[in-house]
């Protein structure tokens, strides 16, 4: 069932095109990602959606209503901010309590209750923002957003503020709590190990237009363009003419991930090249390797406990036909 539509949003800021006739759809009850470099206007999608900016043209529909002209409290939807906006004057349980009462719940004690417990803030009610840890922080927030209990959350780079160590606990947190909510959640990120393993579809824009829509496995093992075959898990770009290619389907080129390529005893007939390494990483449990290979430099990750050739070394690297996921652009 969908939640929400975007039906051909086009937004510009002076000679600058933000959105260039984006259309989506997201279901109810889906955690959505929304993934892009600088530029991308992953913001500019999620600002429209929210009402903090008006499209040129275009409507969004919330629930089957056209919301494209509502401002954002008339909207049936709640938006956690990067910077989460707290107020440092009020208590995490005043926070919490703030959209409530300005809705007019008069007595907003026992949801503010109930969201204390459902987000892990017992003992934290009477602390203000400042004496608060970055994920704590994170969590009164939420809890602000979930107050009124939206049918759409929007989250807008909700992991940025928090260190590496407390990114994925948190990230895993979040998302068990949305499959407990039942709410739709959309998230903006420029990661893309966070948008993979929180969300259940992906879309990947580029230039103000989606360039993919998918669920993570099928966007990381069949990405549909260079871009975004470049842009999800640096993979290997291989160009039909420059490599003796047997695939199993005709394309001008396929995305070959890095984990996908071995070191061969020997020159392969086809899906192999000759190469020379450039550069190895350890990086804990695996092994990155750079090797210069018809004109291009190549990206495998082998394991840590594998004997490895040196940097200037030649060796044969090979690869499965079912590897290569066809490219249309």
């Amino acid at each position: 069932m969908t939640l929400l539509a975007l039906e051909g949003l086009v937004k510009r800021f002076a000679s600058t095109t933000a959105l260039d006739a984006l259309s989506l759809q997201i279901g109810a009850g889906e955690f959505f990602a929304l993934l892009g470099g600088s530029g991308s206007g992953k913001s500019t999608l999620l600002r429209v959606i929210a009402g903090f900016e008006a499209p040129d043209s275009g409507r969004v529909r919330l629930q089957g209503r056209d919301i494209t002209r509502l401002p954002p409290q008339a909207r049936d939807l709640a938006m956690m901010f990067q910077s989460y906006a707290l107020f440092p004057h009020m208590s995490v349980r005043e926070n919490i309590a703030y959209g409530l009462r300005r809705a007019g719940e008069r007595d907003p004690g026992p949801r503010v209750a109930e969201l204390v417990v459902l987000l892990g803030l017992e003992g934290l009610e009477e602390r203000r923002p400042q004496q608060l840890s970055g994920g704590q922080q994170q969590r009164v927030a939420l809890a602000r957003a979930l107050a009124r209990r939206p049918p759409l959350v929007l989250l807008d780079e909700p992991l940025g503020a928090l260190d590496s160590g407390l990114r994925e606990r948190t990230g895993l947190e979040l998302r068990a709590l949305q499959r407990r909510l039942g709410a739709s959640f959309v998230m903006v990120t420029h990661d893309q190990a966070e948008a993979l393993s929180l969300a259940d579809r992906v879309a990947v824009l580029e230039g103000g237009r989606i360039a993919q829509v998918a669920a993570p496995r099928e966007l990381y093992e069949r990405p549909a363009t260079r871009a975004v075959a470049r842009f999800l898990g640096a993979a290997n770009v291989l160009e039909a003419g420059r490599f003796h290619l047997r695939a199993e389907t005709t394309a001008p080129a396929y995305a070959l991930r890095p984990e996908r390529i071995q070191l061969a005893p020997g020159l392969p007939e086809a899906n192999g090249t000759r190469a020379t390494v450039t550069e190895i990483a350890f990086r804990g449990g695996d092994v990155l390797l750079l090797a210069q290979a018809e004109g291009q430099v190549l990206r495998l990750v082998l394991p840590a406990g594998l004997a490895l050739p040196e940097p200037g070394a030649e060796v044969f690297l090979a690869w499965d036909a079912a590897a290569l996921a066809p490219l249309s652009a």
